[in-house]
């Protein structure tokens, strides 16, 4: 399957679905406080990470997250960030606008943004902590990229799969994607049928029995 019919699955899902095929399977993947920071569509892609941490020299340094954007080459990246320290800014909206021109579909920040209405307004999908006004220079550098990072308590790597929209962001192995969309859509397709069904006044008790739920191991 190529990638881009693969993203087409996974965009057709949500973060709540996917979780659930993650739970069903055993995985992490599913992450709670990384919430949309302005009122952004959907992201879905593949990872690429960033991991930053603070700045302890003097000596002047490439602007955080920089390189990783100089270097997109296809239009499925979302950017992975971590290690953001608390209250100040690891993305604004210089980088925003980069980001847009090297068609990179979103960020996703274990940390917090500044410029948030500079994103807003060129449409550019942030994920994160919060919003504040300090800015990174001089207190936050970038330590390493293409490696795997933390992200709220979940390890990501590079070309995982993302999705996050506003009921959260949710990471998918690589390795694990086609179990985890099958079991997606077969999740979608059980859920589906029970709002059908309490739609048509069948009690809500015996739809959301445990029973059902596990019935999606079967078909």
């Amino acid at each position: 399957m190529t990638n881009a019919a693969t993203l087409g699955r996974l965009a057709s899902l949500d973060s709540n679905t996917v979780s659930d095929a993650l739970d069903f399977l055993g995985l992490p993947g599913a992450t709670y406080g990384l919430r949309p920071l302005w009122d952004c569509p959907k992201i879905v892609g593949r990872a690429s990470t960033i991991q930053l941490g603070p700045k302890t020299g003097v000596a002047p340094t490439v602007h955080l997250i920089s390189p990783v954007i100089d270097a997109a080459a296809t239009d499925d990246r979302v950017l992975v960030i971590g290690g953001g320290l608390e209250g100040i800014s690891c993305w604004g909206d210089i980088l925003a606008n980069a980001a847009v021109a090297k068609k990179i579909r979103g960020s996703i920040i274990d940390g917090v943004s500044r410029d948030i209405e500079g994103s807003e307004s060129i449409g550019y999908p942030v994920f994160g902590r919060g919003v504040t006004m300090i800015s990174a220079r001089n207190r936050v550098i970038q330590l390493d990229s293409g490696k795997p990072v933390e992200i709220a308590g979940v390890t990501v790597h590079e070309d995982d799969y993302v999705i996050a929209d506003r009921c959260g962001t949710v990471f998918v192995p690589a390795a694990r994607i086609e179990e985890v969309l099958e079991l997606g859509e077969r999740i979608a397709r059980r859920q589906d049928g029970m709002v059908a069904a309490v739609r048509a006044g069948r009690s809500v008790a015996e739809v959301m029995h445990d029973k059902e739920f596990e019935a999606i191991r079967a078909n």
